[in-house]
This record gives C-alpha cells, sequence and structure tokens, in this order.
C-alpha cells in the first residue's frame, strides 16, 4: 500500500503517545523532513519529556514549520496532535503559505500504546494520558476533512501501518518545471475567434479540418517548428464568436498542442452552466446567447473543462510562470483557495473608481521573483516589461489588439482587432505621457535595502558572490555623492592582475610568466594588446537622445556618457563630454555600426588617453611631488658632495656615486610619467582606444573572440582617425616557442620606447579550465613603468628581491568576482530587467573595489 502526499504539503501525523509516530516518520520521509515536538523539548530543556517545556517547544516547532513552508519544503509534523486546537494552529500556518494540508492518522488499540510506552523508561505518565488521547482522537476522525485537511489517511491497527510500502510524493497540477517550450502565450481572447485564427496563423501554427472523434471538434492545429501555445484565460465573453473559440481551445489542449489557465469569465461561465446563481452581465449573456442552440453535450463538456483547468503553471525550471491576473512570487507553485482566486481576480484595494471599477492593487510593483511572470486580465495599449513580469491582455474585444508573447524569445507578436466588439467602460489607459516605460518611471526610485548590508548576488559565470556589509557602506558612499546618474551605469570594469614575478634577474614582470598562465590551463591561443597609458573608460553612445529616453529613461542628458571604471564622470566640463561623444557617435554612424550591429546603443570598453587629463591631482600632489622634491634635494646634495671632494676629503666618492646614481634613478622615474601626459588644448588631443564592444541591443558580446572585437573596432576607428587610437595587437599560439618569442620580443621593443606593456587575453572572451573560470586578462608592465608604481629604486637587487615575493591571490579572486559581475549586469540590461537588478551588480563591483587589496599590482 502507498500513501500519496502532495510534494509541496504540510502532513500531521495524528496519534496517541506508543502509536509509533516516530518510527513511521523515520521510515518514510527524510530527516530534516520531520519536525518533532520531542526533539523541539529536547532543544529547549535538554529532557524530551518535559511537560514543563511544551510551550516552549511548540514555538520553537511552530517556527521551523513556518520556515520550511515559506521555502517550499514538505514538512511532517511529529506530535500527538490529537486536540482540535493543535491542529488548528498548523492548519492556520498551512493556510498562511498556501500549502495543502494532510492528515496521517495512526489509529492504535489504546493497549498497543500502553504496552510500547511501558517499555520506554523515560516514558513515566500513567495509562489515564493515553486514554484521553485516545478519547480526543476519536472524537477528531471523523471531522477531519471538515478541519480543512486535503487528504486524510487513517492507518488502524498494526498490520495497516506495517502494510505502507512508501509514501509518494505527488506533483502539484501547476508544476510543469519540465516543459521548457519553446511557448507563444496568447492574452484574453473574448470570444475573437477571427483574430485568434489569424494570430496562431502568424505565429506558424497550421490549421486542418479533421474527423471529429468526440473531443477535438474536427480541428486539428500543429506548428511545424513543435511549439506550444498557452492561452491566458478568459476565452468567452463579449465577442463574436466565444463557442467557437471554445471548441479551438479544448482541441489544441486535449491534442497537447496548447496548455490554458482559466480567467474569471470562464469561471463565472462555467458557475452559470453548473446551475449556479449567476448574474448575466459583463458580456455573459452575449455567450449564453451565443450557446442557445449548442447541444446538452456540449455545454457539460464545457462545464468539465473550464472546471479541470488549474489556476496558474509553473514552467522551465521554474523560471516562467503563466496565470491570468499574474500571482505573487510566494503564491507560486502553491495549491490553495486564496492562490486560486489572486490568479482569477487580482488583488483590489477596496476602493471603486470613477468607471464603477474596483481599483486593482499594482502586484507587479512590488515584485521581486526569479520567475518572469505573463498574465492579461487588466487591458493594455501596450504590452511591456515591468519588474520581470508582462501583461498581454491588449484589449483585443475592445477594438485593440491580441498579443502573443513568444517564449523564449520574449518576442511580442499582434494582429490588430477587426473592430470594436464592445464599449469598454474604462478606456484603456493611455501610454506614459513623459515617454518612458512603466519600468523606467518606477526605476527613478532606488530602495536602499537593495544594497546595503551583506549581499549574495547570483551571477551566470560564477553562480553566488558574497558582498560584506562593510564593502557595502564603502560603495554606497561613493555612489550616493559621485556617480553618475544610476540609469547609464550598466557596467563596471574588473580590476586586472599582473602577472607572476620573473625569474629573471633584473625583471619584475616580464612576458613569459604572463603568457604561462593560460599556457598551465590548457589554453592554445591568446590575444596580446598593447596596454595604453590612460584612463579606463565606459562609454555608453545613443544614436539620438529619443534612443536615451526610449532605451536608457534618461531625459535631457545629451546622447551618452563617458565614465571611469568606479562611476563617475570622467569629463568635468558638459560642454566637452557633449562634443566628445558627438564625435563618437559621428564614426559609428560613418562606420556604418548601427546597420551591421542592429542597434541604436552601444556600451564600449576603452581606454581614455592621455593619463593626465584625468590623473592631475594625481600627477601633482603625488607623482610631480616625490619626482621636485627628490630632484632638488638630491641635485644640492650631488653639489655639496662634488665640492667637498673638490676639496680632497678622502672616502667621499662612494657616497657621491651612491647619490648621483640616486639622482639618475629620479630622473626615469620623472621621464617615465612625464611620457604619459601631453597638453589637451581641444577635443583632438584626446585619443579613444576602444578594445571591447561589450553590448547593443539584444546581444552583450562576450560570445564573440577578442580578434572579432578588435576587427569591428578597427572600422570604427578608421572613421575618426583623430581622435581614435588603434590599439595594436598579437595573435599567439602557446604551443609555438617562436610564436611565444616573437611576442617577448614585440613586449621588449614596446616597452624599451616608453610604452607601458601589454595585455595578455585567452583568445575567447571568457574561458573556463580545470580550476573553473580563468582570469579574463593578465597585465605585464615594462621596467620603466613600474617605476611609476614602486618608486625610483624599486629594480635595485635588494628591492626587486623584495617585490618578487608579492602575493597575487587576493588580486585574482576580485578580478574575477567583479568580472563575474560585470558580465552580469550587462546581461541583465540587455535582458531589460528592473534597473535594481543592474544595480545590484553593478554595485557589487564598486563594493568589492573597497578590499583590501595592494593597489599597485
Amino acid at each position: 500500500m502507498e500513501i500519496k502526499v502532495p510534494e509541496l504539503s504540510l502532513v500531521l501525523l495524528i496519534g496517541s503517545s506508543g502509536s509509533g509516530k516516530s518510527t513511521f516518520a523515520s521510515k518514510h520521509f527524510n530527516q530534516y523532513e520531520v519536525v518533532s515536538s520531542d526533539i523541539c523539548r529536547g532543544i529547549v530543556s535538554n529532557d524530551e519529556n518535559s511537560q514543563k517545556a511544551s510551550q516552549d517547544a511548540f514555538d520553537v516547532l511552530n517556527f521551523i514549520i513556518e520556515k520550511r513552508l515559506k521555502n517550499g519544503l514538505l514538512t511532517v509534523v511529529d506530535a500527538t496532535n490529537v486536540q482540535k486546537q493543535a491542529r488548528k494552529n498548523l492548519l492556520n500556518l498551512a493556510k498562511k503559505y498556501h500549502t495543502l494540508p494532510v492528515a496521517l492518522v495512526l489509529d492504535m488499540p489504546q493497549k498497543v500504546c500502553e504496552e510500547r510506552n511501558k517499555e520506554r523508561e523515560d516514558r513515566n505518565f500513567g495509562n489515564h494520558v493515553i486514554r484521553n488521547q485516545q478519547q480526543q482522537l476519536r472524537k477528531s476522525i471523523r471531522g477531519l476533512k471538515k478541519e480543512g485537511f486535503r487528504k486524510t489517511y487513517v492507518l488502524k491497527g498494526e498490520e495497516e501501518v506495517e502494510a505502507v510500502t512508501g509514501v509518494v510524493r505527488e506533483k502539484l497540477y501547476n508544476d510543469k518545471k519540465d516543459m521548457h517550450g519553446p511557448f507563444d502565450i496568447i492574452g484574453d481572447i473574448h470570444g475573437c475567434y477571427d483574430e485568434t485564427i489569424e494570430l496562431l496563423e502568424k505565429l506558424g501554427y497550421v490549421m486542418n479540418q479533421v474527423e471529429d472523434n468526440g473531443s477535438n471538434y474536427g480541428i486539428e492545429v500543429t506548428h511545424p517548428e513543435g511549439r506550444k501555445v498557452i492561452f491566458l484565460g478568459d476565452l468567452v465573453d463579449r465577442g463574436p464568436k466565444s463557442p467557437e473559440v471554445l471548441k479551438l481551445v479544448m482541441s489544441m489542449v486535449r491534442s497537447e498542442v496548447a496548455l490554458c489557465v482559466p480567467g474569471n469569465h470562464d469561471i463565472k461561465l462555467q458557475k452559470k452552466l453548473s446551475g449556479r446563481d449567476v448574474q448575466l452581465k459583463h458580456g455573459l449573456e452575449v455567450t449564453m446567447e451565443q450557446l442557445e442552440g449548442a447541444s446538452d453535450a456540449f455545454l457539460e463538456d464545457v462545464r468539465e473543462f473550464l472546471y479541470s483547468l488549474v489556476s496558474h503553471y509553473i514552467l522551465d525550471n521554474g523560471k516562467l510562470v503563466v496565470a491570468h491576473a499574474g500571482v505573487k512570487e510566494e503564491m507560486q507553485g502553491r495549491g490553495s483557495g486564496a492562490v486560486r482566486s489572486f490568479c482569477l481576480y487580482g488583488e483590489t484595494t477596496g476602493e471603486i473608481d470613477e468607471f464603477g471599477l474596483p481599483v486593482r492593487y499594482n502586484w507587479a510593483s512590488e515584485y521581486r521573483g526569479s520567475a518572469k511572470v505573463v498574465y492579461g486580465h487588466t487591458p493594455v495599449p501596450e504590452a511591456e516589461w515591468f519588474n520581470k513580469t508582462i501583461d498581454i491582455d491588449t484589449g483585443c474585444v475592445f477594438g485593440g489588439k491580441l498579443t502573443a508573447l513568444r517564449y523564449p524569445e520574449e518576442e511580442l507578436i499582434s494582429v490588430d482587432a477587426a473592430k470594436v466588439y464592445s464599449e469598454p467602460v474604462k478606456p484603456l489607459e493611455a501610454g506614459s505621457s513623459s515617454g518612458m516605460s512603466h519600468q523606467q518611471e518606477y526605476d527613478d526610485l532606488l530602495v536602499i535595502d537593495d544594497v546595503i548590508g551583506k549581499r549574495i548576488v547570483q551571477t551566470r559565470l560564477r553562480n553566488n558572490l558574497t558582498i560584506k556589509e562593510e564593502n557595502s557602506i564603502a560603495a554606497l558612499e561613493v555612489m550616493s555623492r559621485f556617480a553618475i546618474n544610476p540609469k547609464w551605469l550598466i557596467y563596471l570594469p574588473p580590476t586586472m592582475s599582473p602577472c607572476e614575478t620573473s625569474d629573471l634577474p633584473n625583471y619584475l614582470e616580464h612576458p613569459k610568466e604572463a603568457i604561462n598562465y593560460f599556457k598551465k590551463r590548457g589554453v592554445e591561443q591568446l590575444v596580446c594588446e598593447e596596454k595604453h597609458m590612460g584612463s579606463r573608460v565606459v562609454l555608453v553612445v545613443c544614436k539620438n537622445e529619443e534612443v536615451v529616453l526610449k532605451r536608457f529613461g534618461i531625459e535631457n542628458e545629451g546622447i551618452g556618457v563617458c565614465y571611469t571604471r568606479t562611476g563617475r564622470n570622467f569629463f568635468n566640463d558638459q560642454a566637452i563630454e557633449k562634443e566628445f561623444l558627438s564625435r563618437v557617435q559621428s564614426a559609428l554612424t560613418e562606420s556604418g555600426f548601427w546597420e551591421q550591429f542592429d542597434t541604436d546603443w552601444v556600451c564600449l570598453d576603452a581606454e581614455l588617453m592621455p593619463w593626465s587629463a584625468k590623473a592631475q591631482s594625481l600627477l601633482k600632489d603625488q607623482y610631480a611631488a616625490v619626482g621636485t622634491s627628490a630632484q632638488r634635494s638630491l641635485s644640492a646634495v650631488e653639489a655639496v658632495l662634488q665640492k667637498t671632494q673638490s676639496r680632497g676629503v678622502e672616502g667621499i666618492e662612494q657616497l657621491l656615486s651612491k647619490v648621483t646614481d640616486k639622482r639618475g634613478t629620479v630622473d626615469k622615474y620623472i621621464d617615465a610619467y612625464r611620457n604619459y601626459c601631453w597638453e589637451v588644448k581641444s577635443i583632438s588631443d584626446y585619443k579613444l582606444a576602444p578594445f571591447h564592444i561589450l553590448a547593443t541591443e539584444g546581444q552583450v558580446h562576450v560570445d564573440k573572440d577578442h580578434q572579432w572585437h578588435m576587427e569591428k573596432i578597427q572600422s570604427i576607428c578608421e572613421a575618426d582617425k583623430e581622435i581614435f587610437r588603434i590599439t595594436p595587437y598579437k595573435i599567439v599560439n602557446t604551443k609555438s616557442e617562436e610564436s611565444i618569442q616573437e611576442v617577448i620580443d614585440w613586449w621588449t621593443d614596446l616597452t624599451a620606447k616608453g610604452g607601458e606593456g601589454m595585455v595578455v587575453k585567452s583568445f575567447d572572451f571568457i574561458t573556463r579550465g580545470k580550476d573553473g573560470l580563468q582570469q579574463p586578462a593578465i597585465k605585464c608592465r615594462g621596467s620603466e613603468y613600474l617605476r611609476i608604481i614602486y618608486g625610483p629604486e624599486y629594480d635595485l637587487p635588494e628591492n626587486l628581491e623584495r617585490l618578487k615575493n608579492r602575493g597575487l591571490s587576493r588580486k585574482r579572486s576580485l578580478a574575477l568576482r567583479e568580472f563575474a559581475l560585470g558580465i552580469e549586469s550587462l546581461e541583465r540590461f540587455v535582458q531589460q530587467e528592473p534597473l535594481r537588478r543592474v544595480h545590484e551588480t553593478v554595485f557589487g563591483v564598486l563594493a568589492l573595489e573597497s578590499e583590501e587589496v595592494d593597489p599597485r599590482l
């Protein structure tokens, strides 16, 4: 004998002490599924039999049950549960979390219970206790269904208990997680049969007339690609052909080419056909008139079909939810009257608007679920995403459109209504007067609770990443005081780790180590790019300001933005920024970029030179201050020592030589940073070197290799050679020593001429190895550039020896985490997720920047 319980349910074991509840639970349920009152007594009192601890024990028991039900876990309550009040409290928890309650009664003879308790030394209460429990059990059994239990099992005696071979967990009717699509989800039809046929044909479905087998009504619908339709309910009322719509949908559902959830109008029709007293209004009178000539068999078929429909479905491993009026996150995949009611009617505030209609509570504005919810019920002029939800009821019966959402493509397909079949009581709401989408208007306010405190951010590349509270606080300070408009911040680039230190005597960093990082991990092809000494910037550039408003929800801020890797404006002068972005936009237009990528915006990762343009304060207060003071002081010391030497003082030569050498290293230090500085008098003095086309409309280009990026960028650069600089690069075969030596020689020549160094990347944008995600890039800096970083005398043997002991593990961990967050933010933006979701990952990068990592690396 098998006992069947819903996969998500609250199972109450009911029986006297000694009836074998704990034994049954341990045999048929998993360890963590069982919550025992005795165990809870032990937790709070160190004694499982302490009746004094019962109140505290049941507080703990209820707390655990509540947490498990909240998380959607089957839970078994191992307690006597013979009192109605005790069961009522647990039934209330099941109701609160929309969980189906199951009663499993172990009805053992009183003598068996008494004998079992005698054998247990820890059970020293008298037989009168069991007698009272048995009496309470007898009173309870008949009324369990009335109390609210969806399923009840009564096992009488030891034989029936032993006959149970297992407990089978049944999937809820709404669980279609194993169905992955592709789907075509169609909004409210309301009897608009002709438009439904037109839409199905537009979606690629083929309609055929076949022999009526008693359930298909002579209709066969197929799709050459095996797609499946999901109808969002409200099949009937107001429109001209509700019976035809019913026949079509019933046939498609029965042939498994469609799913259907009920709408409130469908349920009202079902109640009417069941003989319930239902008012003939809101279009039901039209449907009933159309059904007047229908056979009793057809009406019964319709009634049974509508009654069988499930309130909502969970599809594609929980990524997609469909319901007529929507469904909150905490209701998804649950089963209760409250869930069904919400899916049919939504939620109202209790108020009535000026049209006499109930004011609906905007549940979508507070939706934070991971699943995408597609629904209808409330007609809208245009379907648009809002917090990962979309209402696709575009009011066909009111003269609007019949709309379908293709999933997973997320493409909207619609057909216009042939006419106005019913005048709406309330006119369809017009679009936003601001020109922004509802999502963009809602995104004007970001909630601080979404970023402060310890955060766990889920990413595609690195799963869950932890942002510490102290780092969040530091990021909040930067973001709130210095950062640009968050709507522009769709990406922050990661930090970059240097290569391991070189074993060559005069080098701290050398290309051999950078190449070996990838070679040891099995990467066969690399791209080595010249590293420009400028400022890392991200550019977001749009075709025009209308695109900025439509895609980014930003007004009066120009055609784009240029910001630093900490989210601050690169340009302090708006006029200069406007002119610079205009030049970039013109180059994109002239190169045919917009047409080639079928986009009207782009996000670029680039280096903007000169370094001095943004690092003036750093140069003045740090590098120049050190260089000038050292040069002057050492020159003065050198002059004094030279005079001393001229007077014939013995032993001064060694000291003079040391000072002269020291002054020479300072001169090299000054020459090193001056090499990256030049005067900026006009826009033409800026040099922009893009190296990644990060994202365009509908695409994040991390699936392209680095050579693709460099080749596509070259055509942009050639459109304006005055401000763009093409980045030189080499392709390296790690299996060829000749190829490796060639790039080492290139690096040596580059750095000898004052270049900063090079960046070594795997040929593919994203690379995984045996140890997981690989570094997106490794930098290898030249000897003279490192003098700026580590100081004038860094290359003295004793200093090099110390510096070669530097550790890279923290830096590399940081680089990988920031890389994963950066790609995640781009993907979320391109998928048009809410700003808070994009901002979460961007904020995460900024927060990680406050971790304690050697800034010289």
